[in-house]
């Protein structure tokens, strides 16, 4: 791999230097994947078996499709409590890193301390909802979120800092890829420790070790990229180094406006940064209402093992790793905004397909899964990394880089809100319809209401860099 790669006005991404700084995101996604992956089944059937009093294995029956649909508005309400607190703490957490001067730098502090906490904390998930602990787990899951909070808005702002501006599509897709490798960790483990065999099994037959292993890699894991990442970047030395590239990456930002440290933001720089963060609202809206509910529904609705939900998310991940490797490279050739309205696109066309999947049948009667599920997580997986790919570098493109932190908490605020809202609303549609097919239906809504929003309010502005090379404002709106 190349140290470097030459990007406008001459500028270079250092890719090894990116490659380092996705360890903070190799952590972060490897926790949520395996928090996303089993905390929404550990909560179901914590609930059907407090509610109604039936069995963990006769959860699995096919007979209690009534009463699982019942309970998911209050794993949803449970979800969302999580996202809220994340909406009141990202922002926080953000502008206190901007404010923060230390030794080791401004971000680290943070995630130092963030990964430690969430770190020893995160196992102890499984071992209290294994001893039937509902309290104790809930306050675990809360005191992991917070400390997640701590770590998760430093350590994606911590990107951005030291790369220029017109290079962050591309790094953004490097440090995404690291994350999505931290999230196959947990996943290619959890197609070997399928949660139907515990929760299929009676209590005194309950292996704890198949759901605990998966918390205890990731939390490992997590320790392990947080280390790597404190030997590897010092941060202020970096800000040194890179102080003229910044600045030359400043003159060169896709934005109609130019940014300045102490002036207001413009008119037309504000509309564009409302309008971003109003359609990847509606996005996530969608996105995470299909994390947050897709084991669910490949359990209680396909009446599948919770190993095909794990083989969808490896193939949705591959996928994704192919869009982030190829995002800043289209996003150079259209722009960012149609970048970001064909991955939205996409994922229309996928969880469209998804709407007409049904629970499969075998020669002999037997449940089989539909084997569709895997084209829709495919095309939905590249889709959303162009979306997610392009659209974080948009909103940070409209701050001077003394408020990254801040402008990174916005980018949160909008997605934990929708992550607040998203599981509760959906809870309740299940409870009124009963139908396990509202979920692609729900998804297809928000996300093309998400690309028409985007499409007509978000300009495409495109930086022209001159022949000769020199740092003249020239651009193009699309």
């Amino acid at each position: 791999m190349n140290a470097s790669h030459p990007g406008p006005g001459g500028l270079k991404l250092n890719y090894r230097r990116t490659f380092l700084i996705g360890f903070a995101f190799f952590g972060i996604l490897l926790l949520w994947q395996v928090y996303d992956s089993w905390c929404p089944t550990f909560l179901t059937d914590i609930f059907a078996r407090r509610m109604y009093g039936i069995s963990s294995a006769a959860l699995l029956s096919g007979g209690e499709a009534e009463k699982i649909l019942n309970v998911q508005w209050i794993v949803g309400i449970v979800m969302a409590c999580d996202n809220l607190a994340a909406l009141i703490l990202l922002p926080i957490f953000g502008r206190l890193s901007d404010r923060t001067h230390t030794r080791i730098g401004k971000r680290m502090p943070f995630i130092l301390v963030g990964t430690l906490v969430s770190a020893l904390a995160f196992p102890f998930i499984p071992l209290l909802f294994h001893a039937h602990n509902v309290a104790g787990m809930l306050a675990v899951m809360a005191v992991v979120l917070i400390f997640m909070m701590m770590y998760r808005n430093p350590a994606v702002a911590l990107m951005p800092d030291i790369t220029p501006k017109p290079l962050r599509a591309k790094a953004n897709g490097v440090i995404n890829i690291m994350g999505y490798l931290g999230g196959a960790f947990a996943t290619v483990l959890g197609v070997f420790l399928v949660l139907s065999r515990y929760i299929t099994a009676e209590d005194s037959a309950r292996n704890l070790w198949i759901i605990e292993t998966p918390f205890l890699v990731a939390s490992v894991l997590m320790v392990v990229s947080a280390f790597v990442l404190y030997r590897s970047i010092r941060e202020n030395e970096l800000a040194e180094q890179l102080r003229g590239e910044l600045e030359a990456g400043e003159r060169l930002a896709a934005i109609a406006d130019p940014v300045r440290e102490d002036a207001p933001m413009s008119r037309a720089n504000r509309r564009m940064l409302l309008a971003i963060l109003g359609a990847e609202f509606l996005w996530f809206m969608a996105d995470n209402a299909l994390g947050t509910y897709i084991g669910n529904y490949v359990i209680y609705y396909l009446n599948a093992s919770s190993s095909y939900t794990n083989l969808c998310v490896i193939i949705g991940g591959a996928a994704s790793v192919l869009g982030f490797a190829l995002a800043g490279r289209i996003a150079e050739r259209v722009g960012r905004k149609w970048t970001v309205a064909g991955g939205l696109a996409l994922s229309v066309l996928a969880t469209a397909l998804m709407c007409f999947v049904r629970p499969g049948v075998t020669s002999g009667g037997e449940a089989a899964f539909p084997t569709a599920l895997y084209a829709v997580w495919a095309v939905k997986g590249f889709g959303m990394a162009l979306v997610h790919n392009c659209s974080f570098p948009m909103v940070v493109e409209l701050c001077p880089n003394s408020k990254i932190g801040r402008f990174t908490g916005y980018y949160y605020a909008a997605s934990m809100s929708a992550q607040t809202l998203t599981p509760v609303l959906l809870g309740l549609v299940f409870r009124a319809t009963l139908a396990w097919r509202a979920l692609p239906v729900y998804a297809t809504g928000m996300l093309l209401l998400s690309c028409l929003v985007f499409v007509a309010l978000v300009q495409n502005i495109r930086v022209t860099v001159p022949r000769d090379g020199s740092w003249a404002d020239s651009m193009d709106v699309v």
